[in-house]
């Protein structure tokens, strides 16, 4: 049910025999309320309560383990899916409003060396109801009072290598009959793939989000050696592609770019990242992540005094740049981390109960 947008939730209601305004019922109490089983939904008849639950289903994921950063209060949560694979989604509360990381597939195949979630390659795609259904349990795993306004499709996999599940589910979020998200409040993050990032430039049907590119490197060579999908989509027909964006004011373009000890991280990186970006300064935002490490990593993390030494160096060309150090690190929910496969000790949280002892 999560993965109908409301024109197809209106049809699908109109084919059971039901008025169409069952679509805005349903909308209200999926969406809306957040509700964890059909009989919640107190305003539908017995009737059709049984009738959906016996033809249809509510929850596309269910919750295994999470675990809470005792730092930054981050929360990790490992979700099963129907067919026993997992994904992980993480809560970030920020000041003033609060985030949420999905994931947009099992795995990854882009195969970047610095990340941890590719190491097993792409599983498959999440589904739309599975992408959305990060969002509704995660909310009401956190309370409703506690919001979250902001969505990142920064988790597990390429979020534009699934397409139209991505699609989909930023209609969902932005459509205010459904999750009534903001469009400003939504980023999706690449790995750079060309032809899909002009793709959802030119599609009408795709709401305008944030974009956020990942860069790691100033030079075509280290950006291959980092991430072999530049291969085929090369650093400068990417830098010419993003430079050509239609980019709205209040919509600047993210390049993401984790700081690696001694692979990309010196001064001269620093210039070199200068130089690629250009006159186009004010179509960009630089975030600099340094790298977060995991078991088996070939890569460091650099010095606080390396990693404020680039920081300088790019604020001195005029670049917008900022150093995001990502929560959730004590907890393995911090960028690159995700790829958690212990299931560990099952969490039910879909009573009141549950709710307020896990809030």
């Amino acid at each position: 049910m999560k993965g109908l947008e409301y024109s197809e939730l209106e049809n699908w209601v109109q084919e059971q025999g039901w008025k169409k305004f069952r679509a805005k019922q349903l909308a209200k109490w999926i969406h809306g309320k957040k509700v964890g089983s059909y009989d919640e939904m107190t305003d539908l008849s017995k009737d059709i309560r049984n009738y959906l639950k016996e033809n249809t289903e509510l929850n596309a994921l269910e919750l295994i383990t999470y675990e809470k950063s005792k730092e930054d209060g981050s929360i990790k949560l490992l979700w099963r899916l129907e067919d026993g694979h997992t994904v992980e989604t993480v809560f970030i509360p920020e000041r003033g409003h609060n985030t949420i990381c999905v994931s947009t597939q099992v795995g990854c195949a882009v195969g970047c060396t610095f990340c941890f979630t590719t190491k097993d390659g792409l599983i498959r795609n999440l589904t739309t109801a599975e992408i959305i259904d990060q969002y509704i349990q995660t909310q009401r795993f956190v309370g409703l009072e506690n919001r979250i306004s902001n969505v990142v499709f920064m988790g597990m996999g390429e979020p534009l290598a699934n397409y139209e599940n991505v699609k989909k589910a930023v209609r969902i979020m932005t459509d205010d009959r459904m999750l009534g998200l903001s469009n400003r409040k939504i980023t999706i993050s690449s790995s750079g793939i060309i032809h899909q990032i002009k793709k959802m430039y030119q599609d009408r049907d795709f709401p305008q989000v944030r974009l956020a590119v990942s860069l790691n490197a100033p030079d075509q060579k280290t950006r291959q050696m980092l991430m072999p999908i530049s291969e085929t989509n090369s650093l400068e027909e990417l830098m010419e592609t993003l430079n050509s964006l239609p980019v709205k004011t209040g919509y600047r373009i993210m390049l993401e770019y984790v700081l690696i000890k001694g692979v990309n991280d010196r001064p001269e990186d620093a210039h070199r990242l200068a130089r690629l970006i250009g006159k186009n300064k004010k179509r960009y935002k630089v975030n600099l992540i340094p790298f977060n490490p995991y078991p088996g990593s070939p890569y460091e993390r650099p010095e606080k005094e390396r990693v404020e030494r680039f920081h300088k160096i790019l604020w001195q060309y005029n670049i917008g740049a900022f150093v995001r150090w990502s929560k959730g690190q004590d907890i393995s929910a911090a960028c690159g981390q995700l790829r958690k496969k212990d299931l560990g000790e099952k969490v039910s949280f879909l009573t009141k109960e549950s709710l307020k002892a896990n809030g």
